[in-house]
Order: structure tokens, then sequence, then C-alpha cells
């Protein structure tokens, strides 16, 4: 068994701070920021440029980051950055920044194109270190093996999933969380409740990641609500920072199933954000993966949760939190068309996050489950 997770991780309301020191010890020069233009005016941006400061750190900016960056987006961010001396790539924001700097620092260090690496454990070369700056709840992204790479000609999202693409160090600070608006602290916590569920299902799980995934669900059935009805609830707020970080290791290291698979295909097709596919698809797909197998062991997941004593209970509350959250009950109810379910199972098939679900489902019963979900 193997476990891993970033070196470093530093969490609190001076986290940010507390990147000077771990940069002194690294030795490290030059950095390439990759953030988008609204964070690069944000107080938090002029913390972390004050900490280069103190450091001597030289650095370029890349501004551009887009929701489920593209491979296109990859190229455009390693040509700009073609040529620069950079000791490490810091990426600031949300799960498609992560994903971003992880495939810059991937891409900038190879010819190869970048679908040579899609799957698992496929990188065979040095990568650049990451020091990835958290601003959401929610994707575990800062301290994942995983970077989700959108090709927007095949209407597809890619996964790469590998050891080198782990940050060196994540940051967690609580001033940065407040922010956030109710619509994605809502989605963003269910994401981090998938990753949490998928990672307990997952047939590669074991006790240390059970023991993150639990633990991650017990604190987002706790303090999710609190968090959105409350985007300045300080302890809220460090308790889902907590959650969707312990969420992130266990899946990490355990994986994902068939949400994620189908999620990614939504994602690439439809351009909807990954954390509000996957809150519609959990219920949707925990009721398909009982139907087929009523074995799949549920129980800690709704005591985590402190749903109703049946494992259809959990799937009630599951829809409860949604409903408070203000998510759509129904995959039609944020666009996905009905002639559209059979390329998207196909191509679900066809991503690695399923290869860990404790059930596996052929296309036909993939198609059903979806159209009952519409």
């Amino acid at each position: 068994m193997q476990f891993n997770l970033p070196t470093i991780n530093l969490f609190g309301e001076q986290a940010i701070e507390q990147l000077l020191g771990e940069i002194r010890k690294k030795g490290w020069k030059s950095a390439f920021i990759i953030t988008d233009k609204y964070m690069r005016k944000s107080q938090t941006y002029e913390r972390i440029i004050e900490v280069f400061s103190l450091a001597k750190i030289k650095f370029k900016v890349f501004d551009k980051t887009k929701p489920d960056p593209s491979i296109d987006l990859v190229e455009e961010a390693c040509q700009y950055i073609s040529g620069v001396s950079c000791d490490f790539i810091l990426t600031l924001g949300g799960g498609s920044a992560h994903d971003l700097g992880k495939g810059v620092a991937l891409m900038s260090q190879t010819q190869e194109p970048i679908k040579t690496f899609v799957g698992v454990h496929k990188i065979h070369h040095q990568v650049l270190p990451i020091v990835a700056v958290n601003t959401t709840s929610g994707t575990g992204s800062e301290v994942t093996r995983f970077a989700i790479i959108s090709d927007t000609q095949e209407k597809v999202k890619l996964a790469i999933i590998d050891d080198a693409l782990i940050p060196a160090i994540s940051v967690n600070d609580t001033q940065t969380l407040l922010s956030m608006p109710p619509s994605l602290t809502g989605a963003t916590g269910m994401d981090a409740l998938t990753h949490a569920i998928e990672a307990y299902f997952s047939t590669d799980a074991n006790a240390l990641t059970d023991a993150y995934a639990i633990k991650a669900m017990e604190l987002i059935g706790q303090y999710l609500l609190e968090a959105y009805n409350d985007g300045t609830n300080k302890k809220a707020r460090e308790a889902m920072a907590q959650a969707q970080f312990m969420a992130g290791v266990a899946f990490s290291n355990a994986s994902l199933g068939y949400v994620h698979a189908i999620a990614h295909q939504l994602g690439g097709r439809y351009h909807l954000p990954h954390g509000l596919c996957n809150a519609v698809l959990l219920p949707i797909v925990i009721d398909g993966l009982l139907k087929k197998d009523r074995t799949v062991r549920i129980h800690s997941i709704g005591k985590a949760l402190r749903a109703p004593g049946s494992s259809y209970g959990l799937i009630g509350k599951i829809k409860q939190m949604n409903a408070k959250l203000n998510i759509p009950d129904a995959l039609s109810k944020i666009g996905v068309q009905k002639e559209d379910l059979s390329d998207i199972a196909t191509k679900a098939l066809e991503d690695p996050c399923r290869i860990t679900s404790p059930v596996q489902f052929n296309h036909n019963e993939l198609v059903e489950l979806l159209v009952k979900g519409l």
C-alpha cells in the first residue's frame, strides 16, 4: 500500500504568510503564477506578491485561467513560460487554476502531446514543483494527483492521474474563503462530499483513506449548510477547508467512481460546473450501485451524514442537502439531453475514474441509469 499527500500543508488565517519560510527553505528564486483576472486583483494576490518580495522571488503571471482549462490553454501558458527561468509554479484559485497549473508543470518539461499522459501513472519525466493556494472548498485539487484537462474538439475531459502531479505545498488560508458566494460554496461542498463517498466506495480504499473520507463526510454534513447560509462564519469555513482537504487526500489515494466518470463527460459536453454535475449525479449513481449490489458498504456513510437507517435513507439525505443548497434534482434541469446519453455513457466507460467503482455497468445499464436521472 502507498499513501501520498503534499509534503507541506498550510492552514489558517496566516497560511499564505507561512509560505515565506517554506520558499526560503527550498531555495527557490523564480516562479510562474497561474491565476485568473479576478484573483489577480484580489487582496490574496497582493499577500502572495508580498511574500515573493520578501523571499526575493522573480515571477511572471499568467492570468487567463478559465473554468475547465483546455488543451489549448495549457499550450498557451506553456508558450508564455517558454525560455523563462522557473523553479516552481504557484497556482492561485480553485480547481481550474490548479488543473491548469498541473498541466503546465507537466507539459512545459516535455515535447510529448498531452494525450500521451491520459490515464494512470503515464508520467516518466520530472515536472515543475507546484505550490497550490486554494480559494474554494471542494475540488481538493491542491492535494491530489489528478489533473483534469478539457479536450474541446472531442467534448470530453481528460483525466491525468499521477503522483508526480501532487503539489509540493498546499495552502488553505481561511481569509481567502470568506468571499465565496453561496452557489459556489454549495456546489464545491457537494463536490467534496462526492470525493469522500466515492473514495470510501472505491475498490482501492484502505484504512487510511477510509479515515480521511469518513471524517470529511462528518464535517461536510455538519458545516456545509452553515457555510452556505453564512459565508462569514469562520468556524464553518475552516471546517469545510479541512473537510475538502481530507476528501482530496482520500480520493487522490483511493481514486473515484462513476459519478466522476460521468461528470467529466457532462462538463466537457455542456460546459457545466464540475461540482454541480457531481451533486446532481451522486444520488442517481448511488441508487444504481445499490440496485446492482446490495453489499456495497453504505452504513458508515449514512452514519457520518446522520442519515436515516436504511440505504435509501442516505439517498434521501443527499437529495435533501442538494435541495437546501438550491441544486437541481434532475439531469434535465442542468441541460442534459436524452439524445446525448448513449455517447456520454460510451465516454464515461472509457474514463479511468470508473475503474475503482465497486460495481461496474455495461453501456445499456449506464444509459438506463442516466435516463432515470433525467
